[in-house]
């Protein structure tokens, strides 16, 4: 079945994605009276030990990939699915694996001026094609909104923050593709899909 979105919709599917990432990272700040901590046993140098991945993040316990970032900032890319519509969202966490609060680094968002104009986000991120020597950008609706997360600050210490992007999708018979975002380490990803 292939669905098709409007600008519209989509604008609102990013909204959507933002406003369930920002609950999420408020609702782990604190309160609740519940372990904060829910990196899986792939995380690194984490200050808790022990915890198991929760079973409401429907996510695989590893990662697909690990983009390390600066000041303790990590990426990990959990799926990166290919629709029948022609795209590929690439999904994950954000996370900060430091002992102290870090600003989201502004080059995340990349330097054109129209993505940049809607605020601070991953709209920086590219996909590689080395094997078809493509480079493919964060997707962008009518208005230059980037199709990933958006409105990113900062993140206090063992925070995470769920994030995708949206690429065109490769070629069919293309599955390895690497995954470069601006201040992070690129890692080689595998579509599915």
């Amino acid at each position: 079945m292939s669905i098709r979105f409007t600008a519209k919709a989509r604008r609102g599917m990013v909204a959507l994605t933002v406003a369930a990432g920002l609950a999420l990272g408020v609702a782990g700040c604190g309160g609740g009276g519940g372990d904060n901590d829910k990196s899986g046993p792939s995380a690194s140098a984490s200050k808790d030990s022990g915890s198991q991945p929760s079973a409401q993040e429907g996510q695989s316990e590893t990662p697909l990939a690990e983009l390390r970032g600066t000041d303790g900032l990590i990426l990990q890319v959990t799926s990166a699915q290919k629709d029948a519509g022609g795209f590929v969202t690439v999904s994950g966490n954000l996370k900060n694996d430091g002992a102290e609060s870090v600003a989201i680094p502004a080059q995340t968002s990349g330097d054109e001026t129209e993505v940049i104009k809607h605020g601070q986000s991953l709209g920086g991120a590219t996909l590689v094609d080395s094997k078809g020597r493509k480079r493919y950008y964060v997707l962008r609706d009518t208005d230059g909104r980037p199709l990933t997360t958006t409105g990113l600050t900062t993140l206090e210490a063992g925070q995470k923050l769920p994030v995708f992007m949206q690429f065109p999708a490769p070629p069919a018979g293309t599955t390895d593709v690497s995954l470069q975002l601006p201040t992070f380490s690129s890692a080689t990803i595998k579509i599915s899909g």
